[in-house]
């Protein structure tokens, strides 16, 4: 104890060299560990390992490009209107109804009636000169009035009777009782066949009858450039008819409609 006692300095002193001995004899391996560590950080840092990317969702994008490829149609008119505004008036009987539903569109064609170019065989007389040949002629599409009627024309075919209408050609059967007339129509050069049973028909044109509903208005028989028809405070002029419509023109700005027969319509 004694001997502890005497050299307590030397003997912490020495186990202290002997630490530091050792601590100095230990730093070359610890300053290698620690170079080693730094080169690995930096290996992963300059060189990282990089996982390989995955296929991309793109089933988002895809459905969006079809969207695209058929454009929504938005309709902001009839009957959704949302920037048009709706112009209203007062009908005869004094209810409101819209702009757009008055006019030629309300227009009914109730009927249309064909005009025909009529040839018949009226009679035969004889005389000296030979057969007479009455052959009565109605015009009903005639643009004036008075030559609509039927009249009658006095033919024969030595020489061959030429009127505004027809040419005599032929006489079939016998003369003073043909079973057949043929004539030579002047305007298209066909030739009509006409007996006594039955007479020649050709349609030349069509009249209509027509209602218009908002103003109880009906109008008869009327044609071709017959004159104005005259409601919505407007005129307009009939410029055509055939067998299935009539087209209205209006006076003002020449505007057109064609306008559907439809005589289950008629009032």
């Amino acid at each position: 104890m004694d001997f502890l006692k005497k050299h307590y300095e030397k003997i912490v002193l020495g186990v202290v060299l002997i630490l530091l001995a050792v601590a100095v004899a230990l730093l070359p391996f610890f300053i290698s560990s620690e170079k080693d560590k730094l080169d690995q950080m930096k290996s992963q840092v300059l060189h990282p390992k990089v996982t390989p990317l995955t296929n991309l969702d793109l089933s988002t994008a895809e459905q969006a490009i079809k969207r695209l490829a058929s454009p929504a149609v938005i309709d902001f008119g009839p009957p959704n209107r949302l920037f048009n505004p709706m112009p209203w008036q007062k009908a005869a009987d004094g209810h409101l109804i819209l702009r757009e539903s008055v006019g030629p569109q309300r227009i009914v064609v109730t009927n249309i009636t064909p005009l025909y170019l009529v040839l018949s065989l009226d009679s035969v007389t004889m005389s000296d000169s030979g057969p007479k040949y009455v052959i009565g002629i109605e015009k009903q599409a005639d643009p004036i009035a008075s030559h609509r009627t039927k009249r009658q024309s006095l033919c024969s075919t030595n020489p061959p009777t030429k009127n505004e209408t027809f040419t005599m050609v032929d006489v079939k059967g016998k003369p003073d009782d043909p079973s057949a007339i043929v004539v030579q129509l002047n305007d298209t050069g066909d030739k009509a066949v006409i007996t006594k049973d039955q007479p020649f028909r050709r349609v030349d044109g069509y009249m209509a009858d027509l209602y218009y509903d908002l103003e109880k208005k009906p109008w008869f028989r009327r044609r071709v450039n017959s004159g104005p028809l005259s409601f919505n405070g407007e005129e307009y002029n009939i410029v055509a008819i055939n067998q299935n419509e009539v087209v209205l023109s209006a006076k003002v700005n020449g505007k057109k409609w064609a306008i559907k027969a439809t005589p289950t319509a008629a009032p």
